[in-house]
């Protein structure tokens, strides 16, 4: 390395150095931590994390009915939402969940969410063509996709109890999936 190129080096690193000191407090946002990222939980609040209420939301289903979540909590011990765009890692999550956890839980609501088609009759001819015309999941219309955004859930499970309280808001696994309906009330 040339005597130019040393310098530039040394001139960046002590650049980068006095910009780090002079943050006045805030040089630990450079190594942010989870409480960083996650604000806490308030009970009783309406939000998308684990311990908060889920609000309510009415979407069309491919039957050509509407589905609300608090009506189907009515009737049910919980709900599970699965977030779908009908990938092959959409489809092996709800073959899994279709296999496993659909039986092991009858009083229990399952929901293949579909952000993606943009309406009732799209998600209904993706429904087909992936080949989920099959009893297990309702599948929902989530027509402007603002039910996914609110809960941060592409290709994401979320349980609701029949109180109202989410759960599990997170990736899919079955251990995960089945502690989170073992809990439930």
């Amino acid at each position: 390395m040339c005597c130019a190129d040393a310098a530039g080096v040394r001139s960046a690193s002590l650049g980068l150095l006095l910009l780090a000191s002079g943050c006045g407090g805030m040089a630990d946002d450079l190594f942010p931590s989870g409480a960083d990222r996650t604000p806490p939980v308030v009970a009783g609040s309406i939000g998308p994390a684990a311990g908060q209420l889920a609000p309510d939301f009415t979407l069309p289903d491919v039957a050509g009915g509407t589905v609300s979540l608090h009506a189907a909590l009515a009737s049910a011990d919980g709900a599970v939402l699965y977030f779908t765009m009908w990938c092959p890692i959409c489809d092996a999550h709800m073959s899994d969940m279709r296999a496993r956890a659909i039986p092991a839980y009858p009083g229990v609501r399952f929901f293949a969410v579909d952000y993606v088609s943009g309406s009732a009759a799209a998600a209904r001819a993706a429904q087909v063509a992936s080949g989920w015309d099959v009893p297990g999941f309702t599948v929902l219309a989530d027509t402007d996709a603002a039910v996914e955004r609110f809960y941060s859930a592409p290709m994401k499970v979320v349980v609701v109890g029949r109180d109202g309280v989410i759960r599990l808001n997170g990736e899919y696994t079955l251990p995960r999936l089945q502690a989170a309906l073992e809990g439930l009330p």
